[in-house]
């Protein structure tokens, strides 16, 4: 009989291949690492309980060597390893940023420092972190515009905002980077390009953590938290958060333990914030699959899409919503319509006699049975519209992922926002669905009544699960 032929086997071999597929592959013994290692150890840091490691899924991250408990130190990261203000402040740009005027803020300290020690190459004591950092970034302002024109309308918006904004912050940035001329023989136009200020925008922008400094008059007034944690920054997110971290005053250490049991060999996550897709993907330039705070937004001109344009009371609505802060973050999510969405279409569904409870609506009392029906209709409608633009945009994505070979892995990014966007519409489709059963009972049952009794009902009140429905007066007879 041939040996691992049986059930036994084709088991184990299942498992073998999930673990072999869940598992990182350790990457501690590349040279960039063993260096980063070793330049840590200098500066009195020593990991021992993480390894740096390569995921099917998120790519580059830290994986746990041992099991580890809940509550656990895993990474204690010494002052001295972290990139902040003082650390610019005390280096060679120190005097440049203390005698310009106005002064530059936080941000662009750090940026400046990043840019500078960039092109110092070998002669940086930052080489060996400087090495590990990504070369590129997916952040909407890095993207081709063709690409960001495939985003979800509030996204898109977002966006160009955002490439707006760099590009402001590298124009007003220009004079403060001439003053630097004495520290480089090159010119300093070609040092600090835009594309190098990009890349260490989305550098602090992606990578930093939270760790909060005294207020030196030689910065701007704009928060000065930022702070690069080498090696730390190496953990990936995930909304089901792992581990916690901040830093302790008293050591002067940058800590991250542990808030739930993680196994030997497990990637280990840290947590960025309760933050939608389009929030990641904007920030981080990543998209999270099955993200619990995942959503799709519905703007003002899709809300009152398939209202009537004869609602001389619409203009009205519209300004109480916005009065009340009920016209924004308006979404579908994993379960269903939010309350805020189903809010502002109860209000907009307001029949002319129903108008003056509008404050009720928005307190969440119910006005009427046809109010609640009229609102779910609606929902549905624009939950449709949704689905039906969400699969136009991928067949559009596909085929350009055909088309547009070197733009592969930006359109795939792009691809994976709108096939988690339409896993939440198709959810909140079939939600809205049951929640319209219960009408649907009613209208059989009256219909039922009325057939039966053939004569005149007056008042009937009927109790179906979880709700109680009043309907008219009827004095016609069948």
């Amino acid at each position: 009989m041939k040996k691992g032929g049986g059930r036994t086997s084709r088991i184990r071999r299942r498992k073998l291949f999930r673990c072999s597929v869940s598992r990182g592959v350790n990457e501690s013994y590349k040279p960039e690492f063993i260096e980063l290692k070793k330049w840590l150890k200098d500066r009195k840091f020593e990991d021992t309980n993480l390894i740096p490691a390569c995921f099917p899924g998120t790519g580059r991250g830290l994986m746990s060597k041992t099991s580890l408990r809940e509550g656990q130190m895993i990474i204690s990261l010494p002052e001295s390893c972290l990139i902040t203000t003082d650390t610019v402040i005390r280096s060679y740009l120190g005097t440049y940023i203390a005698k310009w005027q106005p002064p530059p803020s936080p941000l662009l300290a750090l940026c400046t420092f990043l840019v500078s020690e960039k092109h110092a190459g070998d002669q940086s004591l930052w080489k060996p972190y400087l090495e590990i950092l990504p070369q590129a970034y997916t952040c909407p302002v890095c993207l081709e515009p063709e690409v960001v024109n495939l985003f979800p309308k509030p996204l898109k918006a977002k966006a160009e905002e955002q490439r707006a904004r760099v590009q402001e912050f590298f124009s007003s940035s220009r004079d403060f980077f001439s003053s630097l001329q004495p520290l480089f023989s090159e010119a300093v136009e070609s040092i600090f390009s835009y594309r190098a200020l990009l890349w260490a925008w989305c550098t602090v922008n992606t990578r930093a953590v939270y760790v909060k400094h005294r207020q030196r008059q030689c910065f701007s007034t704009e928060p000065n938290t930022y702070a690069l944690a080498p090696y730390l920054d190496l953990l990936n997110h995930s909304p089901e958060v792992q581990v916690k971290g901040a830093f302790n005053e008293e050591t002067r250490c940058y800590e991250i333990r542990t808030a739930s049991n993680c196994r030997k060999h497990e990637e280990v996550f840290i947590c960025y914030g309760p933050h939608d897709n389009q929030r990641l993907l904007l920030e981080y330039g990543f998209v999270s699959i099955h993200n619990p705070h995942a959503c799709v937004y519905v703007s003002e001109d899709i809300l009152v899409k398939y209202l009537p344009t004869t609602d001389k009371q619409m203009n009205k609505k519209i300004s109480i919503l916005k009065d009340h802060d009920f016209i924004e973050n308006l979404t579908f999510g994993w379960d269903g319509p939010s309350w805020r969405l189903l809010t502002a279409l109860k209000l907009l569904c307001l029949e002319a006699e129903e108008f003056t409870c509008w404050k009720k609506v928005l307190l969440g009392e119910v006005i009427s049975d046809t109010n609640e029906k009229t609102s779910l209709v609606i929902a549905q409608k624009i939950c449709q519209y949704f689905i039906e633009e969400t699969n136009a945009m991928l067949r559009k994505i596909s085929h350009m992922k055909d088309e547009e070979v070197t733009l592969l892995n930006q359109l795939t990014l792009v691809e994976t926002l709108w096939t988690e966007e339409l896993k939440i519409l198709q959810a909140s489709a079939e939600i809205l669905n049951s929640l319209q059963t219960p009408f649907r009972q009613w209208n059989c049952l009256l219909h039922v009544l009325l057939w039966i009794s053939g004569g005149p009902i007056f008042i009937l009140l009927l109790r179906l699960p979880g709700r109680a429905f009043l309907p008219p007066v009827h004095n016609n007879t069948l």
